[in-house]
């Protein structure tokens, strides 16, 4: 199952490139009332791989507890994604999606039987859990900049 998940989140940085592909920076920075715009919601991917990394580490590692997010979501907010550069942007996620992918590639079987429970969830999750999770998170960001694109297109 592993093989596979890792499969979703290699493709995770060329699914962004190609949704973001061409569009204006007036519809990427645009925002629906208080919410994220499209360039936030790819920063805030970016934002979330050293989570996930270290997340990872604490699964590889048999440490018992996994490090918890900031629920507040503050780098994201305090980023200033709109003011970037979304060329620069994407080729950050990409070069961090890569050293997560590379970690977990690296993942020996006798690892992925450990378990440690999610912060906020309380759910034991193994290195498969984990990765699961984080293709899911890309994925719901991805189906919100689809529906942004729908809303301002």
């Amino acid at each position: 199952m592993l093989a596979v998940i890792l499969e979703r989140l290699r493709g995770t940085p060329a699914r962004l490139e190609e949704r973001l592909a061409g569009r204006s920076v007036a519809v990427l920075t645009r925002r629906l009332g208080e919410t994220w715009s499209i360039q936030e919601n790819a920063g805030h991917l970016l934002d979330l791989e050293p989570l996930w990394l270290q997340r990872a580490d604490d699964l590889l590692k048999k440490r018992p507890v996994m490090t918890p997010a900031d629920l507040q979501n503050r780098k994201t907010h305090e980023a200033h994604h709109n003011a970037a550069s979304l060329d620069a942007l994407l080729e950050e996620f990409r070069r961090a999606r890569g050293a997560l992918l590379d970690r977990l590639d690296e993942a020996e079987e006798s690892v992925l039987v450990h378990t440690a429970p999610h912060p906020r969830l309380r759910t034991p999750m193994n290195l498969v859990d984990h990765a699961f999770f984080v293709a899911e998170h890309d994925d719901y960001h991805l189906a919100r900049i689809t529906e942004l694109l729908r809303e301002f297109t």
